[in-house]
């Protein structure tokens, strides 16, 4: 990309130079040369490039030579102080004011960039400075809430303004030399001054930001759930599921209770013949009950347990056997009368 030359005159706060820099090709294009030979009351040789290049440096060095980039429409006053009429023709005349970006010519390069260079005169300035002090700061600071710092950010922005405002350069293609006037003056053409009025609204209209809220820590109580990081080494132990009963051989159950049925031809029951004081009833089991745990809360899958072999009864045994083989004989030869060695052996 070429490298933008600009001479020492559109610097910022610099004073107009006596001559513009003027830098033409080793070929004129016809519409320069149609241009130069309409401005000019008194006609000049324009024969050659060097002819061309001093007639255009002349004419664009005139303290008259003043163009009028674009023209803006801005309030007289803040919006507090603002007229409010019922005719809109009275309201926008009481109102607005017309302030017009004049500007003059420091740079024409039609060898790198084909461009040419406008800055801003000092009274567009000067206009420009006091409209953003007297009333678009005022309505900037009414539009925003106070703060320690209202005051020093207002006159930062005006600043900044300011040194935006005078280093401000306009650059557009060579061809805007053709609404070159008499006496060096002119206007954009083609839409070009709605592009400075978009520039200038955009240097003009910096908004007046607040510094950022401060961030206040918040002291959180960590949650007393188990998803809780802080507990996570508490919850994350397994729980121990509850043991399984051990299975209980079938021989070594005794029913605490004789069956009060009986066989069909027998009619006297075999527990009859006994004594209170000779039959030793084990106390009863105590039913199983699972140990406290938390794992309760949550749901689980259902336990699966082994279901209870059904033992036989005494009175079952008997119908079988018959009631010669109850006491006398025993079961298997092991006789009812040591009943009591049995149940002290369990």
């Amino acid at each position: 990309m070429p490298p933008q030359l600009l001479p020492a005159s559109a610097a910022a706060f610099a004073p107009r130079a006596s001559s513009v820099n003027v830098v033409l090709g080793s070929k004129v294009e016809p519409w320069l040369t149609q241009t130069l030979k309409r401005i000019n009351r008194v006609k000049r040789p324009l024969n050659s490039i060097p002819q061309h290049q001093r007639c255009l440096t002349e004419t664009l060095s005139s303290p008259n030579a003043i163009w009028t980039l674009a023209s803006l429409m801005l309030p007289k006053a803040p919006e507090s102080e603002l007229r409010q009429d019922s005719n809109p023709l009275i309201e926008a005349i009481s109102n607005y004011q017309i302030i017009h970006a004049e500007a003059y010519i420091v740079h024409v390069d039609m060898v790198l960039r084909n461009e040419v260079a406008y800055k801003l005169t000092p009274g567009s300035i000067e206009s420009l400075i006091e409209y953003h002090k007297d009333i678009y700061c005022v309505d900037a600071k009414a539009d925003t809430y106070d703060w320690p710092e209202k005051e020093q950010h207002a006159k930062k922005l005006h600043d900044d303004f300011i040194q935006a405002i005078n280093k401000f350069v306009f650059r557009t293609h060579v061809s805007a030399l053709e609404g070159l006037e008499e006496e060096g003056a002119g206007e954009l053409l083609c839409g070009k001054s709605e592009e400075v009025k978009n520039n200038i609204m955009g240097l003009l209209n910096k908004p007046l930001l607040p510094p950022p809220p401060k961030i206040v820590d918040v002291v959180r109580q960590p949650p007393l759930l188990p998803s809780s990081p802080v507990g996570a080494h508490i919850w994350s132990q397994s729980t121990p599921s509850p043991a399984m009963p051990a299975p209980v051989e079938p021989w070594r159950v005794l029913p605490s209770s004789p069956s009060v049925t009986s066989s069909v031809e027998s009619t006297t029951p075999i527990w009859a013949n006994m004594g209170l004081h000779e039959i030793q009833v084990p106390s009863p089991t105590v039913p199983y009950s699972q140990p406290y745990s938390t794992a309760g809360m949550f749901y689980s899958s259902p336990m699966v347990t082994s279901p209870i072999p059904a033992l036989p009864l005494p009175s079952m045994l008997a119908s079988q056997c018959g009631v010669g083989a109850g006491y006398g004989g025993g079961f298997g030869g092991f006789g009812w009368d040591r009943y009591q060695e049995y149940t002290t052996t369990i």
